[in-house]
């Protein structure tokens, strides 16, 4: 996540509830983008470092446990600047140009000179910063799926370029005869299926097959991986996206929730802003009068109820908007008190960490440390690869 200011309930409806959900089930790694914020935010840096601070309490104060997922700042591994130079120099130049939100950042940002290399390249670091932990899912909203399968197209391109080994075909069949007589069998005919019938299910059963061996070495699972494909190791698995529930929650005057358009209710917002926020949020037009029915659909209030309201709340909105038997202030109470409700223990559970500095700063170091034993790793094996070292680091 970029931190280029508060977080708002956008955040965390779209994103938040997802990650405390997540770290449930995977093992997960979320990080304060500060590099990607200077995509788009380069002449004005002064207030990146509180807002790395600030969005950590946060994500704390929403139920993101650094005891469960690993928390930490991209530019505190630099590593992932390493690996983004490296995939630089295979990446074709039309494979950025192409990613759609390119143009339309260009277009919707006009105001600031997007034409810098950094810009064209996010794509590119996000990649680096996916390949760097082997992230099998990424969780995403639809408009980020064509900057996943960059990053797989970009894996593929590497693992064809460096993962060859010169004795690769006498290591594989040494890895498949390790899995014992009855995998083994099970493994050739997956990779039959996958290869002659392009079989997908196949192929990830015997991944997953690959990955439930704990007898063999990383160095022949990766072998494994690869042979389904082709005849080389991944050294970088491509990443799959995670499309995640993500409910659309409009901002208070019916647009897009957004900073840019001041239409927010961050989740620290003061008790009073809510209640005058909410009270003077647009309604369906068709009501002018408290007479009047209305078409909840066309109410940017319902879509509030939706993500708020339980169904004995909402079939109450619905027969109450459309014969006019309850008024627009009426419809919007429950709504507010729901509001606040949550907002109120986030806000009083971010009050809690903003008063202990010392463990925030803590827990961010820890996760940095982290964070960086693995990148470290991924990059001795990826400068291994290309032949830049051997094993420097």
């Amino acid at each position: 996540m970029r931190p280029t200011g508060p977080l708002h309930l956008g955040h965390y409806h779209g994103v938040l509830k997802n990650w405390v959900d997540l770290q449930l089930s995977h093992e997960c790694f979320f990080f304060a983008a500060d590099w990607h914020a200077l995509t788009t935010h380069y002449e004005d840096t002064g207030d990146v470092r509180d807002h790395v601070f600030e969005m950590v309490i946060d994500w704390l104060a929403c139920g993101v446990n650094p005891g469960t997922a690993t928390l930490f700042v991209q530019s505190e591994v630099p590593e992932h600047a390493e690996l983004f130079l490296l995939l630089a120099m295979i990446t074709p130049l039309g494979w950025l140009e192409r990613v759609p939100s390119y143009k339309d950042q260009q277009e919707r940002l006009s105001g600031k000179d997007l034409t810098t290399y950094g810009f064209l390249g996010y794509p590119l670091l996000q990649t680096a910063d996916i390949l760097m932990y082997k992230a099998d899912l990424v969780p995403v909203g639809e408009d980020q799926v064509a900057h996943v399968e960059l990053s797989r197209e970009i894996a593929r391109r590497f693992n064809y370029f460096y993962g060859g080994e010169p004795d690769f075909a006498r290591r594989v069949e040494s890895a498949i005869d390790k899995l014992g007589r009855k995998n083994a069998q099970l493994y050739r005919e997956l990779r039959r299926k996958h290869q002659e019938q392009g079989d997908d299910r196949a192929h990830d059963v015997a991944v997953a097959l690959v990955e439930s061996q704990q007898s063999i070495s990383i160095g022949d699972r990766e072998r494994l991986r690869g042979y389904l494909v082709g005849m080389s190791r991944v050294l970088l698995p491509e990443p799959q996206a995670l499309l995640t529930a993500s409910p659309k929650i409009p901002g208070v005057d019916g647009q897009k929730m957004s900073k840019s358009y001041a239409n927010t209710i961050s989740l620290r917002e003061p008790e009073d802003s809510i209640e005058k926020k909410l009270r003077t949020m647009p309604t369906d037009p068709a009501r002018k009068r408290r007479d009047d029915p209305g078409e909840p659909e066309k109410c940017p209030v319902w879509q509030w109820h939706k993500v708020y309201s339980d169904d004995a709340r909402r079939d109450w909105v619905q027969e109450g908007c459309r014969t006019a038997g309850i008024g627009c202030v009426e419809c919007k109470q429950p709504l507010i008190e729901a509001v606040q409700r949550q907002v109120a223990g986030i806000r009083a559970r971010a009050r809690e960490y903003a008063d202990d500095r010392g463990t925030v700063e803590k827990i961010i170091a820890e996760g940095n440390d982290a964070a960086r034993e693995i990148a470290r790793d991924t990059l001795e094996e990826v400068c291994r690869a290309i032949k830049l070292t051997n094993g420097r680091r």
